[in-house]
């Protein structure tokens, strides 16, 4: 079976991985830019996904590179603690959630790929044009290069897919809810737990930080860090996550943000470098596939970076996916099993995550107690916040008692249909 990957991001890669676990070895992936770097700020791997990337054999060098995050705090914007949580084993979890620099997520997987695939399963320099898709196959085309005859076409090509664009060409820029994402990292002491990740203020305002590596001899650590409000301009580069932004700008707004546990303006100062992103997602789809093509993660699902969901989705996708082909009759009836298991289960995430999904806590404490509160047991009950934490985890995907108990996704040898997994092109 031949399977072509457009895009080599944290989807792609962790679904070539994926591919290979089941006995499907023709692959390549196909990405855009002439070279692949280790771009971006931090992002988090939750349990979820942790699981499926353990069971790819990468847990120890993920842990290597990666802090376990230890607990999730929300606080008001005056640093008063609202809500929090242990994270990871300390949840009850049997996997770990883990902080990281994006681009070292993304060339662990490389790395990976490259040493089970071939080092010429993941080419540079071929951004993909259009496919024609038909009973017998698809055909992918890209820029500067023949087209490309496969079995499967993935689409793993981010918010501003050329796949997706031919399933649905009138669809336009992502649609942006007027919020700006101002991101950085910066080295500073580790605060509360050293393992702790923070997210303070309300709707008009938040901050988030959390550590991607332990400390340094000199007993500092790389924060990773966001600031979020109404940006009062108009935005540009929707859907670019490497925007350079001046700090002084950021400063503006977040100049006056110290807790007793952080100077919330000496991290934003600290920064070498900051970058800016409209809050942009998708629209959700009443279909991901065609006959022998179909759509992982932000191509999919793109959705607000609330919750810390984006990343772990896409390595879902990657799992379901694989496991749906190597134990289907054919491409088309795993598409729909795939289909049917991570579709609904996206929207349901993109949706909650523009109500603010877990973060609402912030909101309701804002609205309820502007000033601060004494006691927020008083103003927010404690049963009150366990279940916006629980639910939220439901729809996500990662409650601890059913990922625990959930099947894995491996599919032994003497399960995989030869039909899907080794009919030669």
């Amino acid at each position: 079976m031949r399977v072509v990957i457009a895009g080599a991001g944290i989807g792609g890669l962790a679904t070539a991985l994926g591919l290979h676990a089941v006995g499907i070895t023709d692959v390549l992936v196909a990405e855009a830019v002439g070279e692949i770097k280790p771009l971006g700020v931090g992002i988090n791997v939750l349990p979820h996904a942790v699981r499926e990337l353990t069971e790819l054999g990468l847990a120890d060098e993920l842990a290597a590179i990666a802090v376990a995050t230890g607990e999730l705090a929300y606080f008001n914007r005056f640093g008063q603690r609202i809500w929090s949580e242990p994270r990871g084993v300390g949840a009850g979890y049997h996997w770990p959630q883990f902080s990281l620099h994006r681009g070292l997520l993304q060339e662990l997987l490389l790395t990976a790929v490259r040493q089970r695939l071939g080092a010429d399963a993941v080419r540079c320099g071929m951004p993909l044009t259009g496919f024609s898709d038909g009973p017998s196959g698809a055909v992918a085309t890209f820029a500067g290069h023949a087209p490309v005859q496969c079995d499967l076409l993935v689409g793993a090509d981010g918010i501003h897919s050329a796949t997706r664009r031919v399933f649905e060409p009138q669809e336009g820029s992502p649609p942006w809810n007027g919020q700006v994402l101002w991101r950085g990292v910066s080295r500073g002491r580790p605060f509360l737990t050293g393992r702790s990740m923070i997210m303070a203020g309300d709707a008009d305002e938040k901050f988030v930080a959390y550590p991607i590596a332990g400390p340094d001899a000199d007993g500092t650590q790389p924060i990773n860090w966001i600031a979020e409000r109404p940006l009062g301009r108009d935005a540009v580069d929707r859907g670019k996550w490497n925007r350079p932004v001046d700090v002084a700008e950021i400063l503006t707004h977040f100049g006056d943000w110290r807790f007793d546990w952080l100077d919330v303006a000496g991290v934003i100062r600290a920064a070498e470098v900051a970058y800016e992103y409209p809050m942009v997602d998708r629209e959700p789809l009443s279909r991901w596939s065609g006959e022998h093509v179909t759509l992982l993660g932000d191509a999919a699902h793109a959705m607000y970076p609330i919750g810390s969901n984006g990343a772990s989705q896409a390595i879902l996708d990657a799992r379901v996916l694989a496991s749906a082909l190597a134990t289907s009759a054919n491409v088309r009836s795993a598409l729909a099993r795939y289909e049917q298991e991570r579709r609904p289960a996206t929207t349901g995430i993109q949706l909650a995550n523009r109500g603010m999904g877990p973060e609402v806590v912030m909101n309701l404490a804002a609205e309820r107690a502007p000033q601060g509160f004494t006691d927020i047991d008083e103003v927010l009950p404690l049963a009150e916040r366990r279940e916006i934490a629980a639910r939220y985890k439901q729809t996500a995907g990662f409650d601890p008692a059913v990922l625990n108990e959930r099947p894995s996704y491996d599919v032994p040898p003497a399960d995989r249909e030869s039909s899907t997994a080794d009919s030669p092109r």
